[in-house]
Parts: structure tokens; C-alpha cells; sequence
């Protein structure tokens, strides 16, 4: 989700006078604006998970981002806004990446594991900590949640396809299947919220072993299939 943008003088990549030099392709103005706008995106989720939603103001993302404070109103007028437009980024990218492993997942036949170390990593790298942050303004903030509440839908909706998918090739009742869904993210949430103040890579290890094997048990006739189906692949 990061964009790396080098700091580098680049005056020395070619040699004075040499023929083979090229100027660089001048950029759209259209492309300046997008990539100004990522830039204080991205400074804006660093900030929020770094520092707090309190400490992320207009001029301290201005200045992570490498920009003025002129050319962060000019893309953002208000704090709110790019909050908001940050958080909702995030989300879109995390969407993006959750429809990729949704069609991975059903053209390989994944596992119940699978989903749940793939939501773990994805709720624990930052994720769950930003929304940890914005959570509170959210209860508050009527305009603030009412612009969430599409993307943060998309999210659910997306999670809702890959254990459906699961449903569907083991015959599980599908209502019964997003119980199991809802209470693997509270588990995963809870967790998470945990490590704030308990840090101990062992005990969450231990945690996820023993959700992984309940959530195995409400998909008694997927194991062998499954295997059969990984063998067949890995045969070809």
C-alpha cells in the first residue's frame, strides 16, 4: 500500500554531454495531482497508525508527506476529508487484495486455515490498528460514518464471498457459515486489540491454532477433498 518515492539527486545518472541522456518524460499535470494525493494518503495511514488520530494533524502530514500545507487544502480543504479519503483508500486497496485471494481461493479449493491466516494477516498488518483509531470518532461523527460505511460494507461483502465459496463446496448451511465468519473476526479483533498491551507472539500463535481446528470442525466434509484436489495439482 506503500508508494516509495526516492529523495535521490539524480543529476549524476548519466555523464555530462553524453548522447545517451533522455530527458525524463514530463508528467500530465492529472499525474502530479494523483501522485501528491497518494503521497498524503499514505502519510495520513502512517500517521494514524504511528501517532494516533489526535496527533495526525494538517501540518504534521504535510510534513510526512514532503508537501506544503497550501498543496494538502488544495487536494484535501479539510482534516476530516483526508482522513476519511485515507481510511477509505486503505479500504478499497484491502478490497482489491480480498476479490484476488477470493478467486485464488476458489480456483484452488483453499482451506478454512487459509482464510483465517489470510484474515489474520491482513487484520493484524496496521488494518485493525487504524480502525482502532477512527472506531471512536466514527460513534460520534454521524457525516464521518456515514462516508465509511460503503467501503467497510465492500469489506464485508467480500469476506461474505469467500466463506460462501467454502459453504458451497461443503455443503455447510451458508447462514451457519457467516456465524462462523463473524465470530472468526471477532476473535481475530479481539486478539488484535490484545496486543496493545500484551506482546507475545507465542500465546496469539496458540490462539489461532485452536480457532483454526474449532473452525475445521464446522466443515467435517471438506478435509479429504480437499487433499484429494492439492494432490491432483501438485501430480500435474
Amino acid at each position: 500500500m506503500h508508494f516509495i518515492f526516492s529523495k535521490k539527486n539524480k543529476s549524476n545518472m548519466f555523464s555530462r554531454g553524453s548522447n545517451m541522456a533522455r530527458a525524463p518524460k514530463r508528467r500530465s499535470q492529472k499525474e502530479r495531482s494523483a501522485e501528491t494525493s497518494a503521497r498524503l494518503m499514505n502519510a495520513t495511514i502512517d500517521l494514524l497508525h504511528d501517532r494516533g488520530i489526535t496527533r495526525a494533524t494538517t501540518p504534521e502530514i504535510a510534513r510526512t508527506a514532503g508537501v506544503s500545507r497550501g498543496a494538502l487544502t488544495h487536494h484535501f480543504p479539510t482534516r476530516e476529508t483526508i482522513i476519511t479519503e485515507s481510511i477509505a483508500n486503505m479500504l478499497h486497496l484491502v478490497n482489491e487484495d480480498m476479490r484476488r485471494f477470493g478467486r485464488e481461493f476458489a480456483e484452488n479449493g483453499g482451506s478454512s486455515d487459509e482464510i483465517v491466516d489470510y484474515l489474520w494477516k491482513v487484520m493484524s498488518d496496521r488494518l485493525f490498528y487504524v480502525t482502532m483509531e477512527y472506531l471512536p470518532e466514527a460513534r460520534h461523527n454521524d457525516e464521518f460514518r456515514t462516508q465509511l460505511v460503503p467501503v467497510v460494507r465492500e469489506f464485508h461483502e467480500g469476506l461474505d464471498a469467500i466463506w460462501t465459496e467454502l459453504a458451497a463446496r461443503t455443503g455447510v448451511d451458508p447462514e451457519h457459515t457467516r456465524n462462523v465468519m463473524n465470530a472468526t473476526m471477532c476473535c481475530i479483533r479481539g486478539m488484535i486489540a490484545q496486543t496493545i498491551l500484551r506482546k507475545d507472539p507465542e500465546y496469539y500463535d496458540g490462539l489461532l491454532r485452536f480457532w483454526k481446528e474449532q473452525v475445521r470442525q464446522q466443515f467435517p466434509n471438506y478435509g479429504g477433498a480437499a487433499a484429494k484436489t492439492r494432490q491432483k495439482k501438485v501430480a500435474v
